[in-house]
């Protein structure tokens, strides 16, 4: 890997929603779907799904600091997903779906802490942001039938009413950031 790239990993849902967001900006080299944050090793998607692994669908991604900042995708993540819904995005529910920020050294750690004080005493949701930021364990890559989901799947019905929504509203508050289409 280049060393000039960093890595980010993040939690808020189902990780097809997540991954298709985080591949539209500018400065994302990579993403991958995974799970992590649990106790079990290998987990396999079955097994996430049933909450009992305790590990989050989540994503890795890997960034280029000169193009994209960590701020601006902590931005997007605050922005892509409801961080105020406990262990559920939507009709997604289960610990499995829970907002998390992994972090992955002091400065991501301080960051995100800094920004969820931050959105809580601005009151910048009608609710206190439950999003837990929290050091990053093992990071298990999903099923490579998950990996790039929504461009492999843009008319499945999960793709046309939840993702499509979010990629729009990720184009209308964050055109900079975002690639052209």
């Amino acid at each position: 890997m280049d060393a000039r790239l960093k890595t980010a990993v993040f939690a808020n849902g189902c990780f097809w929603c997540t991954e298709a967001v985080f591949t539209s900006l500018k400065g994302v080299v990579s993403v991958e779907p995974g799970y992590t944050g649990g106790q079990v090793d290998h987990p396999t998607y079955e097994q996430v799904s049933t909450g009992e692994t305790g590990h989050a669908e989540a994503v890795r991604l890997t960034y280029d600091p000169t193009v994209i900042s960590y701020g601006d995708l902590l931005a997007v993540f605050f922005n892509t997903h409801d961080p105020t819904t406990l262990n559920r995005q939507g009709n997604d529910v289960g610990t499995q779906y829970r907002s998390a920020i992994f972090y992955g050294d002091a400065r991501e750690k301080a960051a995100a802490e800094a920004l969820v004080a931050e959105l809580n005493a601005s009151k910048a949701y009608p609710r206190p942001v439950v999003t837990k930021v929290v050091p990053l364990g093992t990071f298990w890559e999903a099923e490579s039938y998950h990996r790039d989901y929504y461009a492999h799947h843009p008319s499945q019905p999960y793709c046309t009413l939840v993702i499509k929504p979010k990629l729009e509203k990720l184009r209308t508050q964050f055109a900079r950031l975002v690639n052209p289409a």
